[in-house]
């Protein structure tokens, strides 16, 4: 069975286009490979200075992780600083990789650019060793992937590579996958750009946790266009297009069949609205359910971390012989 790698950071909190461009291809996922889901807190340093709030991020997020329906049972859910040999294995990666190919990378270059003036972490420069090592800890064969991310598989595969030829065969060498395609879900008031949370403001953003009050409230509000007919057009009728969208990930009916049936838009923003609640509606039962039982949370983290820790374990172990190091 194929070992798949995706991981996720545990900061702001996951919305409509998480989940339906994402989240629910995890689920339905486990159940076609061997996946591995990692919460890498670690990677998130670069962004947290404040006290605390790191942990409490990461609870919320393995929470909503077991509640869209990833099953402990199958799945590999763990939190990258449970698992130490991430940054064990990490120096390794960063003592294979050369200061050239990272000051290549073009989300460093992108995020330096927009902290200028403000602190800038070493751990922003060197973070894709850190990931490389995420990666091949695992003997992930494939890492689905936006084309944002590509550039880090591709510099992961040279790090693996360099590493195989200097020490002898050691890193399964990963390669890059374009995801399952997931409902492409856009902002309820800028229907031209994706919904993310990077969006100016929230209220075309539906969070996984809000009040069904608030989400109805926002597509009621939804910007669709001075016409009345209702029709799938992406580029003509963005707005109408991406509330039949909504509606056909929820309901698993062609966005152009739903089409068919409304003849103003008040209805279609109700129904997709109402759509999105009863879909929430368990995964927000299961998180509270979740949230209220720490200990029972703590014990899913556990075995996901012991089941991780088993195969980096071995990863490094080897990593470490074939360079050659001291044993203890």
């Amino acid at each position: 069975m194929t070992r798949v790698l995706s991981c996720i950071q545990p900061t702001g909190d996951v919305h409509l286009g998480n989940y339906l461009g994402a989240l629910r291809n995890w689920v339905s996922g486990q159940h076609e490979a061997d996946v591995f889901h990692g919460i890498v807190d670690l990677h998130a340093l670069t962004v947290t200075d404040t006290p605390g709030t790191l942990g409490d991020a990461t609870v919320r997020m393995a929470a909503m992780l077991f509640a869209v329906g990833l099953d402990p049972d199958v799945a590999t859910v763990f939190v990258q600083s449970h698992v130490p040999e991430h940054t064990q294995l990490g120096w390794v990666m960063e003592c294979t990789v050369s200061f050239g190919e990272l000051s290549r990378m073009t989300q460093f270059k992108d995020k330096s650019a927009k902290r200028e003036g403000d602190f800038i972490s070493a751990g922003l420069f060197t973070y894709p060793a850190l990931q490389a090592a995420d990666i091949v800890l695992y003997d992930a064969e494939e890492v689905p992937v936006g084309e944002d991310q590509r550039q880090h598989i591709e510099i992961t595969r040279d790090i693996a590579i360099r590493f195989n030829s200097r020490f002898g065969d050691t890193f399964v060498v990963p390669k890059a996958v374009t995801p399952k395609a997931g409902a492409r879900v856009m902002d309820l008031q800028d229907p031209t750009s994706k919904m993310s949370k990077s969006a100016g403001s929230d209220t075309g953003l539906v969070y996984l946790l809000e009040e069904p009050a608030a989400i109805m409230k926002k597509f009621k509000r939804a910007v669709t266009d001075s016409e009345t007919e209702v029709r799938y057009d992406r580029a003509e009728k963005p707005g109408v297009s991406n509330l039949l969208d909504i509606l056909a990930a929820c309901s698993g009916e062609p966005a152009e069949v739903l089409a068919c049936r409304y003849t103003q838009y008040g209805p279609l923003k109700s129904d997709a609205g109402e759509a999105v609640v009863e879909m929430l509606r368990p995964i927000q039962a299961r998180y509270q359910e979740l949230m209220t039982d720490r200990a029972e949370l703590a014990r899913l983290l556990h075995v996901g971390a012991e089941r991780a820790g088993a195969v980096a374990r071995a990863t490094l172990a080897r990593a470490y012989e074939h360079i050659g190091l001291l044993p203890r």
